[in-house]
């Protein structure tokens, strides 16, 4: 299951909305704690696709993402990125580009503005993803314990 705060719920949500009708992205920093994976940062990123339709993270932001996990006692556990008129589970091109088992695939659809963002997350298996549920949970401090 992936925990997400409502705060960082919302920052994905308003940065899907800015960034329509091009796609979003950016990295989710967090921890695996056995099935739970607590989210305690997103680190946006520019998209650096020319498509509407696809999203590349900058390497500056991902290098410097990897740098606050580590300096947090943290890890990289994925992405996100928005699907703008589609829907909130990997694409063909998401599958084409997925290649880090385990590694979270967090996934915002949205139409028009004005409509809700819908939020989806997988998992890689390494040949596929696998659907996570997501919780929201009140805390961004994952040793002040999970408060669903």
């Amino acid at each position: 299951m992936l925990l997400l705060p409502p705060a960082l719920k919302a920052q994905i949500e308003s940065e899907a909305r800015a960034a329509f009708p091009h796609e979003c992205c950016g990295l989710i920093e967090g921890a695996r704690a056995g099935d739970a994976i607590p989210v305690t940062a997103l680190h946006l990123s520019p998209n650096l696709s020319a498509a509407r339709d696809r999203f590349e993270i900058d390497p500056a932001v991902h290098f410097n993402a990897l740098r606050a996990a580590r300096a947090n006692g943290l890890e990289i556990v994925g992405c996100y990125h928005s699907h703008p008129n589609g829907t909130a589970e990997p694409s063909v091109r998401d599958v084409a580009g997925a290649g880090e088992e385990g590694f979270v695939w967090l996934i915002a659809s949205l139409g028009e503005p004005g409509t809700p963002v819908q939020l989806g997350a997988f998992a890689f298996t390494g040949a596929r993803f696998e659907p996570l549920k997501i919780g929201i949970w009140g805390s961004l401090d994952p040793a002040a314990g999970l408060r669903l």
